[in-house]
């Protein structure tokens, strides 16, 4: 069900732009989701990594490329990846306004973020920023299994599927995608470290927020409800 907010989105002349941050793993995706249907479906939820992902199932030139850094655990090149992101905020569901899930990843990227938004009149972002400890992000993570046909996602700890192995969507087998496994993790949280942290300072404070991901879902979601609210109630 929409909330209060989403419809008073909805009704007002105004565009929103949510940054969902935070390490590989830190559940960008389930609250992502949350917040979509929160605001009634009025933004799309970009995820770059699934469009990446699009691209390796499609057996593309870029998808291939992205393979073979993704399986060494190394970033895509910011200039695929944000050629790949202005295609995307073309399309007329963006014309509110858009939520990204795991971009920016560099201060590079949020310097071109900030310029492609200015180009378009649109607002600079809210930034939610999910924070989880290293060890706690390497347990979901090995623990996730994912649909070989439909894509859906589940953990063998926290959201078995009703049948061992296989999806309650469709019946197909459950793989681990080669990005889940802890060497390749231990890698990637590495370079969040390295080249992402820094990201968290080109945010002003009025529009950065952090939040523990280390917590119940709906708990976190109440949170970042809860600072939406306050900032866009700021603005009428």
């Amino acid at each position: 069900m929409q909330s209060r907010f989403g419809k008073l989105f909805d009704a007002i002349q105004s565009s929103l732009i949510i940054l969902l941050y935070g390490p590989p793993g830190c559940g960008k995706g389930t609250q992502g989701r949350l917040i979509i249907e929160w605001l009634g479906n009025t933004i799309p939820s970009i995820s770059t990594g699934d469009m990446l992902r699009a691209e390796i199932a499609a057996r593309t030139p870029l998808g291939r490329e992205v393979q073979s850094i993704m399986a060494a655990g190394g970033l895509v090149p910011d200039g695929l990846i944000n050629a790949a992101l202005c295609s995307r905020i073309q399309q007329p569901d963006c014309t509110r306004g858009f939520m990204l899930d795991g971009y920016p990843r560099t201060v590079e990227q949020a310097e071109y973020l900030d310029n492609l938004l200015a180009s378009r009149n649109l607002p600079s972002p809210i930034v939610i920023h999910l924070d989880v400890p290293a060890d706690v992000l390497v347990g979901r993570m090995v623990s996730r299994r994912q649909c070989s046909q439909c894509g859906e996602m589940f953990n063998i700890l926290s959201k078995r599927p009703k049948v061992v192995g296989r999806c309650d969507v469709d019946g197909s087998p459950l793989i681990m995608r080669q990005d889940d496994h802890e060497d390749v993790i231990r890698e990637r949280l590495r370079t969040y470290e390295k080249l992402t942290r820094p990201v968290v300072a080109h945010y002003p404070s009025d529009r950065y927020f952090q939040i523990s991901g280390d917590r119940s879902t709906p708990y976190i979601f109440e949170e970042i409800t809860g600072i939406l609210e306050s900032v866009m109630d700021a603005k009428t």
